[in-house]
């Protein structure tokens, strides 16, 4: 689910993964293994990820379908 979710994000954001990569200061082959499942998303890129995207980690992890900031 959760790389589903940040593949979807991406999208949605009409965001390409070379885009998204540069944003998060890893290569482009290392953001596509994270949407592919190969390669597990470290807590740091996780937090840029929900901050890039102004959604809760929670949401990114699958734990809550709110994509909201809880405050």
């Amino acid at each position: 689910m959760v790389y589903r979710r940040i593949r979807d994000l991406r999208e949605d954001h009409d965001l390409t993964q070379k885009e998204v990569a540069r944003k998060l200061n890893c290569s482009q082959q290392v953001y596509s293994n994270y949407e592919l499942g190969q390669r597990d998303i470290p807590t740091d890129i996780l937090i840029k990820i929900s901050a890039l995207y102004n959604v809760s980690v929670d949401y990114i992890l699958g734990i809550s379908d709110n994509p909201k900031i809880q405050k």
